[in-house]
């Protein structure tokens, strides 16, 4: 069984238009959101192997506090920076790339490709995954390579 978490970065500050998109950081309002997120996650003894997250600074503000509130250590969060304007199916690439010792992977990203990566998997479309929203599905399969071609479940949407 392979456990895909889709986790849409904390909010972030769109107060100074000086600051290139790439560089904008969270806000105290998405860290406290994603602390919520992280401890529902937590209670339901959901714990990824590994993180990974775009490189823009909300994504990895928001990787590294989701990483620390679940106690994973520092080492297991890979930033990949095709992951900042990814496509959905780019996304469904890094998974099937993943090494299968993996089990349980988060990716922390953006919008549109997240609510797109979401619709992909769920029965009933969502207009939009919001910040610091994780959303959990669960293949039928031991390979991250075959998760295109077997059975899975959408599980839920948290949103704090």
């Amino acid at each position: 069984m392979k456990h895909l978490l889709i986790a849409r970065h904390a909010k972030s500050s769109w107060d100074d238009f000086t600051i290139d998109d790439h560089e904008r950081p969270i806000l105290e309002k998405g860290r406290r959101k994603s602390i919520r997120v992280a401890a529902e996650l937590k209670s339901r003894g959901i714990i990824p192997d590994m993180i990974i997250s775009s490189t823009a600074v909300r994504a990895k503000e928001t990787a590294l506090l989701l990483a620390r509130e679940l106690e994973i250590p520092e080492d297991k969060v890979v930033f990949n920076k095709h992951l900042y304007h990814a496509y959905d199916d780019e996304v469904l690439a890094e998974l099937f790339a993943l090494d299968d010792s993996v089990n349980t992977v988060m990716i922390v990203g953006h919008n549109p490709t997240l609510t797109d990566v979401v619709n992909h998997f769920s029965n009933k479309p969502i207009d939009n995954l919001p910040t610091s929203a994780v959303a959990s599905v669960t293949f039928k399969t031991d390979s991250w390579e075959k998760t295109g071609n077997c059975k899975f479940k959408f599980n839920f949407i948290v949103k704090a």
